[in-house]
This record gives structure tokens, sequence and C-alpha cells, in this order.
């Protein structure tokens, strides 16, 4: 049995969840999300928790299962709390800004990058070198921070980029100068 399949997910107040064939919506207080899932997967609802349950030990059905679980759990927390990534820019020149609704960036190129957010992420800039990066839907705000990210990913010799506020950049040493042959 599936660990983190069985494990039941409990419905916070303010939030409203059904459950219809397969789809799923949950209602919060920030937002209201559906996700369909597999038909395999019996999803219950009952006395103010979730329970998916899969119907034999058959190798998709029991990849399904943790997956499926987690999903709605995570539409739960999004639509509760939400989800939050924060970036920090490391570099001389190299700042974020706000233009509306779109994200900004000098990040040493001859030009502006400019990143619109998806529907649902908002974007905040504290400072210039931070961005912070919120919504509901987690997976959205993964895709939308790796995005930012792409544009100058940090480089091991000096750690120059955009990187997350909890990533570890293996640093690498330079050249070795005169010696050897």
């Amino acid at each position: 049995m599936s660990r983190i399949g069985r494990m039941p997910i409990t419905i916070p107040a303010g939030v409203d969840v059904t459950e219809s064939g397969g789809v799923v919506t949950v209602k919060g207080p920030k937002t209201t999300l559906t996700g369909s899932f597999n038909k395999n997967m019996s999803i219950k609802i009952e006395n103010g928790a979730i329970t998916v349950a899969r119907p034999n030990d058959e190798k998709k059905n029991r990849s399904l299962h943790g997956l499926t679980r987690t999903l709605i759990a995570n539409m739960v927390e999004g639509v509760s709390t939400g989800f939050k990534k924060e970036l920090d820019i490391n570099g001389v020149g190299y700042r974020a800004a706000l233009q509306g609704k779109a994200l900004t960036l000098n990040v040493g190129y001859s030009h502006q990058v400019t990143v619109d957010p998806p529907e649902g992420v908002a974007i905040e800039v504290p400072s210039p070198n931070k961005i912070i990066i919120s919504g509901a839907d987690k997976q959205a705000v993964g895709q939308f921070a790796s995005e930012v990210r792409g544009v100058r990913p940090p480089e091991p010799y000096k750690g120059k980029g955009i990187k997350y506020a909890n990533e570890v950049i293996r640093r690498k040493e330079g050249k070795a100068g005169k010696g050897g042959k």
C-alpha cells in the first residue's frame, strides 16, 4: 500500500471540496481550483477528510495512488494558504522591477528581459535583488519561477545570476595560474 496515498487529507475551515466522476473542485478563500483525475482512483469526502483508494495492486494504479492524493492535497493547501517561491538576483547591476504585471529583468544582456506571469500567479519585488512569486496553483508557481530562473541561471565561478532563495550553488575554482607544464 502506498504510504502517501493512504494518508487522509484534512479539509481546513473555509474550504469546500466536491467530487463528481473523477473531477475534484476545491473552493477556498483565495480561489477555486479544479482537477480531473483517473477514474480508477476512488475519491471519498467524509467527516472533514478526503481519502483516495485504488481498486487493485496493478503497477499503473499503484503509481497513480500517491500522485492523486498529493495533487488533491496541493489543491487544498493552495486555496487555503497558497504557495510561494523566492528568487535572489546576484551580480553587479543585476536587478528586477515590476512594470504593471510584467517582470522586467536587467541581468547582463544588452537588452531588458520582460516576463509575463500566467493567470493566477502574482509577483512581488520587495527589493531590486529579490523576487517573490506566489499563487494558489503549485505547478504554475513552480513553472513560472523556473522560467524566471532560466533567464540567467547562476554560474559556478562568481555565483552571478538568478537563483532560488534556498538554493546552494556549487562553486568552482578559477584558473590555476602559472605552474606545471
